[in-house]
């Protein structure tokens, strides 16, 4: 079964967006997409066969600072358990008034990822196929984590997809983006973004019959928010202008 829902969701500046939600159960993914405050396109999406879930932002360029229109980037972590509701159960939500503008009923907290391997785009289909799609315009640009390599190694995966990334672990050999002077050196770059608002759990309710017997049974969605920030390496500032803003 496929499934698409629009939500009208608040952001943090008070600003109203739409979400869009779709789920697959035949293929057993969930995507979710919405335009943050500062006009970046951000999808998520969770491919529950193979474990992954894939973070993409389109970032508006700054075409008076030589960027070209958008800049795309991808990040590829683990998906866990409980961390959004199965696509089944995602297939069957259905739209109840949809001029509401919903909150999420939980803020999770504010993850940091440092994403210290890039993957290759060509290779990537055998992690999860979704990434050929959501990824194709972020080719050069898509990153993910030891640790989440070592999970998807032990499942099987090919490690020729991966590579390890300069860490700057060392004092002083790699700076923060917004700390570096020069625009062409390379950097640690920052990326945050914030799903507003997805359903992270279901509800169960209880009902007794009329033998006295309990049995619970779906009753509905608790809804989350989260956000998340990535850290990586870039081999030039100009591809992570807005850290200077932070």
């Amino acid at each position: 079964a496929r499934a698409e829902l629009r939500v009208r969701v608040r952001l943090p500046g008070g600003q109203v967006t739409e979400e869009s939600l779709q789920a697959d159960s035949g293929a057993d993914c969930v995507s979710l997409e919405l335009r943050a405050a500062d006009g970046a396109l951000v999808t998520l999406t969770a491919d529950f066969r193979q474990e992954v879930k894939i973070f993409r932002a389109l970032i508006l360029g700054e075409l008076e600072r030589g960027q070209s229109q958008f800049q795309a980037l991808c990040f590829v972590t683990r998906l866990h358990r409980n961390e959004i509701i199965p696509s089944e159960s995602m297939a069957k939500l259905r739209q109840k008034n949809p001029r509401t503008v919903r909150q999420a009923e939980e803020v999770r907290g504010l993850e940091h990822l440092s994403m210290d391997v890039a993957v290759n785009f060509s290779k990537a289909a055998q992690l999860s196929s979704h990434i050929h799609n959501v990824c194709s315009e972020a080719k050069e640009a898509i990153y993910t984590r030891e640790e989440d390599v070592k999970f998807w190694l032990e499942k099987g995966v090919e490690g020729s997809m991966f590579e390890v990334l300069p860490q700057g672990s060392e004092p002083g050999e790699l700076q923060r983006c917004g700390l570096c002077p020069d625009r062409w050196q390379p950097c640690l770059c920052s990326y945050s973004l914030s799903i507003e608002w997805y359903p992270c759990m279901l509800k169960y309710c209880r009902s007794r019959d009329a033998g006295g017997k309990v049995s619970s049974y779906k009753c509905g969605i608790r809804s989350c928010q989260k956000g998340y920030t990535f850290h990586y390496y870039v081999p030039q500032k100009q591809l992570c202008l807005w850290d200077e803003e932070t």
